[in-house]
């Protein structure tokens, strides 16, 4: 397959998608103000060809922060683009959208992935559409785009995830998550008074969660929300990490950006070496592919204001660009597989 990442940072669409040739599925990024009139224009330009698009920064070979980025697909791949529509509440009742694209596909093990776009509500949509991803051994990556909408097909849709399904008739496909983050020892907290609905967090082990994590971080109630990209909760998953970010201050309580419950187990996060794990993310995708078409990823908005703060951005980029055509988008929460998680990168590698 081929991957084609086209940008305009003055907004011109037809600048960007400059190139496509004969496109089999199309990614749009766009800027708020202008991305309905992109939605239509796009499908006039390509009628027919599965898309999907969402409001947010893009990025290949440097960041893209108010303009247009489109990213075609083409050769040697079979490709469906759907809404899951109700995403706050009813999700499932669109479940069968996918499960008609999936038959479509015929999809083989390792071979097909999923790009999707989210307009909030990730862990409800996510939790509906996971069972149907493993059995058909189906790779999902994606996110939260800005301002509440995405696209599909031309069409603009509210509380809704739109996905692109792409059966990659050259090789495998698989997806990928980068951590920067390792919890701290001996770190346990038991959550209480939470509000599922806030993403409240009331206690942690019995007392005030502002006061434990100001505690635990020599923090002030000022820096809390900026502390988070040094020192963002973990909840663990068997022997994996959920990255969990503050959102701000509420009370003696903490809102965060993904759902705590009562009685779960949190724990501390501590920033790693950046350049470190990085270089050990690309050595895990070089040791399983031995040709790579494209890599397309997600990083969450709080990854990029960390790296751009350090300066290492560009570098970052530059990094992931050297594995092959690399290009992807910032967003306000992650997906991987059947995660909804926070201040991660998650990409997908077609081979």
């Amino acid at each position: 397959m081929k991957q084609f990442y086209g940008a305009s940072k003055s907004g011109n669409l037809k600048e960007a998608v400059r190139g496509i040739k004969e496109p089999k599925g199309l990614l749009l990024i766009s800027n708020a103000d202008q991305f309905e009139r992109y939605v239509a224009e796009l499908e006039e330009l390509y009628p027919g060809v599965p898309s999907i698009g969402c409001i947010a920064m893009a990025y290949g070979s440097d960041m893209v922060e108010k303009g247009v980025a489109v990213v075609a697909f083409s050769e040697n791949v079979m490709i469906k683009a759907n809404a899951i529509e109700d995403a706050s509440s009813m999700p499932v009742k669109y479940i069968e959208r996918l499960e008609k694209d999936i038959s479509a596909l015929k999809p083989s093990r390792e071979d097909t992935g999923v790009i999707d776009f989210c307009t909030g509500n990730d862990a409800v949509v996510l939790s509906s559409i996971r069972p149907l991803l493993y059995k058909n051994h189906i790779e999902l990556m994606g996110g939260t785009g800005d301002a509440g909408k995405v696209s599909c097909n031309g069409k603009v849709y509210e509380n809704s995830m739109v996905y692109l399904l792409i059966k990659n008739k050259g090789g495998k496909v698989k997806a990928y998550k980068e951590n920067l983050y390792t919890p701290r020892e001996n770190v346990r907290l038991v959550a209480s008074k939470t509000d599922k609905s806030k993403y409240y967090v009331g206690e942690l082990d019995g007392k005030p969660s502002k006061r434990v994590y100001m505690d635990l971080t020599g923090a002030s109630e000022k820096d809390i929300s900026t502390q988070t990209f040094q020192n963002p909760f973990g909840k663990m998953i068997g022997e994996d990490i959920c990255i969990i970010s503050i959102k701000e201050v509420s009370g003696n309580g903490l809102c965060c950006y993904r759902q705590v419950n009562d009685s779960d187990i949190l724990t501390l996060l501590e920033l790693r070496d950046i350049n470190e794990i990085v270089q050990s993310t690309i050595s895990k995708i070089k040791s399983d592919f031995k040709r790579i078409s494209a890599i397309f990823s997600v990083n969450c908005a709080f990854r990029h204001i960390l790296l751009s703060q350090r300066g290492m951005m560009n570098d970052y980029l530059a990094q992931m660009g050297e594995l092959g055509d690399h290009c992807g988008f910032v967003g306000f929460g992650e997906h991987y597989n059947g995660q909804f998680i926070n201040q991660t990168m998650t990409c997908v590698v077609f081979e």
